[in-house]
């Protein structure tokens, strides 16, 4: 910093002192210059240090100082503005609450620093500050403004709010900013984020189609559609950033982290590409004119209840990450494939009887594979959560020795699992 100095003396020669004092001749000039460096610097870390190193001159007085540290502080705003570029409404909020903190805390300090001066007139303005005084300065200006906006979080909010107003206008937004990549914590963070928003996204949409498979309506069909082509476009856009942020140097956890989203994301598109597939076959059966028998319906009740059980589990157990609660889904999938086993010799007896026909047995058939498609999706999520914990992916091994072991939780939970999901007699 002393060479910087003496760099600055002999550039400007001995006019460096009056140089200054004409640049800063008053508070808004000297506010105006120390916003100026930083936004051309972006960087108020080096617009500092470029002020410490003219301190060293003894060309810069506490009151030049004192301002230029306060616009130093506003003009640092202008990354975040810049950052906010692009992004959503609750981000560009955030950029106005940085800015309105820095802006109104130099009004506040400002107003203060010269009221007080003009009745007490300080000693020390006009005299050299230091390094370590600007460095003090700047502290101490955050520590107070801080302190004095605090209690005035709400009101920072209302404006934000106010200045970036909620529209009617559908809002384009970013699924993840490659920048994130420079920080692969935060990255990590925000694809895990975006993850969960997928797992509610699959579960919603199966529950859905669920709920509309025998009462087909527009609004349903539109709903899950809608869904499904979102988590169409988060999967393929997730699945490219997170291979990326592969690429980079990351912290074990982190590692382990990328490789459960990885393996989970696909698993979650899947789930909703199925309801999709149930929704329409339930469409089809409308159009058609067909429909199952009561005691088909009745079968296909308790299924969908255990898919929604599943399913359920699964996103809780994904969000929390609760490998507790994982070890749960892998019972509830084998019930699911005996009750879809059960269903399907139900409706031979039934054919062999005449009371069903094989047109109907083709909609069950391919209803049924989507059924135990979901299941076998929602066991390879609970999988994946219980195996990063283990710091492992060797799913094939975990699940055959899960099925030869039969721990007594495994046996307990299978059932439990069955005597609450069985099938009535007819």
């Amino acid at each position: 910093m002393h060479v910087m100095s003496q760099s600055l003396e002999k550039i400007a020669g001995g006019k460096l002192e009056a140089t200054l004092k004409k640049m800063t001749s008053n508070p808004f000039k000297s506010l105006a210059l120390g916003a100026g460096i930083t936004i051309a610097v972006q960087s108020s870390a080096a617009s500092v240090g470029i002020l410490q190193a003219l301190s060293l001159t003894g060309t810069i007085s506490y009151r030049m100082a004192i301002p230029i540290i306060m616009g130093q502080n506003i003009g640092t705003c202008v990354t975040a503005l810049l950052s906010s570029i692009g992004v959503n409404k609750n981000a560009k909020r955030v950029t106005v609450v940085h800015m309105s903190f820095n802006i109104i805390g130099t009004v506040i300090c400002l107003a203060f620093f010269y009221g007080l001066d003009a009745i007490v007139h300080f000693s020390f303005v006009d005299k050299s500050i230091s390094a370590v005084e600007i460095a003090a300065v700047h502290s101490i200006f955050n520590i107070v403004t801080t302190l004095i906006l605090l209690p005035f979080t709400d009101q920072l909010v209302k404006l934000a709010n106010k200045i970036i107003p909620n529209t009617k206008e559908k809002e384009t937004s970013v699924l993840l900013d490659n920048r994130l990549i420079s920080t692969p914590p935060l990255a990590v963070s925000q694809c895990r984020e975006r993850t969960v928003e997928m797992a509610v996204g699959a579960k919603e949409a199966l529950h859905e189609a669920l709920t509309a498979m025998f009462d087909i309506n527009e609004k349903a069909v539109q709903s899950v559609e809608d869904k499904e082509q979102m988590l169409d476009e988060m999967e393929d856009k997730l699945s490219t950033f997170l291979l990326e942020l592969s690429s980079v140097s990351l912290t074990d956890p982190d590692s382990r982290i990328v490789t459960e989203l990885l393996h989970c994301i696909s698993d979650f598109e899947r789930i909703s590409d199925h309801a999709i597939n149930m929704i329409e076959i339930g469409q089809e059966m409308k159009q058609s004119d067909q429909e199952f028998s009561a005691n088909a319906k009745a079968d296909f009740a308790t299924l969908f209840a255990a898919l929604t059980e599943i399913s359920g589990l699964t996103v809780k157990a994904f969000m929390d990450n609760d490998t507790d609660l994982a070890m749960n889904v892998e019972p509830l999938e084998e019930v699911i494939d005996d009750l879809t086993a059960a269903i399907r010799d139900k409706h031979i007896q039934r054919l062999r009887k005449g009371e069903c026909s094989p047109e109907l047995g083709v909609y069950l058939s391919d209803l049924l594979i989507n059924c135990e498609r979901v299941s076998d999706h929602c066991s390879n999520i609970a999988v994946s959560i219980i195996q990063i914990s283990k710091s492992s992916m060797n799913s094939h091994d975990y699940l055959s020795g899960l099925k030869a072991e039969r721990s007594p939780r495994f046996i307990e939970s299978y059932t439990a699992y069955g005597q609450k999901y069985r099938l009535a007699a007819e």
